[in-house]
């Protein structure tokens, strides 16, 4: 239950996972993977430029939900950072997490609480017309993806972003 090249070659997981991601969340802007830190690191597109009173907030909120997640998963996060880059009419925001105790569960919950603090701001591409059964088998290969990349050497620092409907991922 793998992707492919149109070319019919297999993709490898770390470029599956982040194509997966992106195509199973519609908020997620853009997603790179950092081999050596073994880190994910989430980008969310918000329309307006946030003030830092609310980010701070958000952010404590934020924190304190993965830390109880991983809490109660009986997990140890090595790394939950949150960054943020207010634009003139936009905000970046930065979800950092290590891949070796992220689930997609746990994904579940970011993009959760990132649609909860800024539902009317979050820039979001439409995916009404990928059907339920499709998100479920998107569900299926990030969690085996996630997995599988746990246990692998370093690859490649990679991207991934959406353009006109479609996911791209290069090398950084």
């Amino acid at each position: 239950m793998g992707l492919q090249y149109k070319h019919g070659g297999e993709v490898s997981d770390t470029i599956g996972l982040l194509i997966s991601i992106l195509v199973r969340y519609p908020e997620v802007a853009t997603i790179n993977y950092e081999p050596a830190e073994q880190l994910l690191r989430f980008t969310f597109m918000l329309s307006e430029p946030i003030t830092g009173e609310k980010m701070e907030k958000f952010a404590e909120k934020f924190r304190k939900s993965l830390e109880v997640y991983n809490y109660l998963e009986n997990r140890e996060a090595r790394i939950i950072d949150l960054k943020y880059t207010p634009y003139d009419q936009l905000t970046s925001l930065e979800v950092q997490r290590d891949v070796a105790t992220l689930s997609r569960d746990e994904i579940d919950l970011i993009i959760a609480l990132v649609r909860e603090g800024f539902n009317s701001t979050l820039v979001a591409e439409n995916n009404d017309n990928i059907m339920e059964e499709e998100l479920m088998i998107q569900e299926e290969l990030i969690d085996r993806m996630l997995e599988s990349v746990r246990g692998t050497v370093p690859e490649r620092r990679l991207i991934a972003f959406r353009e006109e409907g479609r996911v791209m991922v290069f090398n950084k």
